[in-house]
């Protein structure tokens, strides 16, 4: 098991789950272009340091989801391992840490966007994200 980093797009409300308890949907984009939805967190009961927020990068094993069968949806190895490890956001005008930078070219190329895009919005697989 390899450690990942994920660049966090997407924190959904806590909710209530009775198998989880109160916990978080996130989902974000690796290193390589490719979506991972990350469920469950319980974002609530982790230490401050281990908090993330939105367009943050965060570091740690993901394990694939047995009980899910979306593709892209993961759950972290071991919560506590959890890091967030850099934040890309309006303070410094959006400027990317070099990882992000190969990141967002990557997808010009692909998309000719500047961010994650689907051209046609119509969704071809069972996947819930991009």
């Amino acid at each position: 098991m390899a450690t990942e980093r994920v660049l966090i797009t997407v924190k959904t409300y806590p909710t209530l789950s009775r198998k989880y308890g109160e916990t978080v949907c996130t989902a974000g984009v690796r290193e390589d272009g490719t979506w991972m939805r990350i469920y469950p967190v319980p974002f609530r009961r982790l230490d401050e340091a281990e908090q993330y927020r939105k367009f943050d990068w965060i570091e740690t094993d993901f394990v694939k989801s047995k009980s899910d069968p979306r593709p892209e949806t993961y759950h972290p190895a071991d919560i506590m391992k959890l890091v967030p490890s850099g934040h890309m956001g309006k303070e410094d005008k959006w400027r990317e840490p070099k990882p992000a930078s190969r990141l967002t070219n990557f997808w010009r190329r692909r998309t000719g966007a500047s961010f994650p895009m689907r051209r046609d919005g119509r969704r071809t697989s069972s996947r819930s994200t991009g």
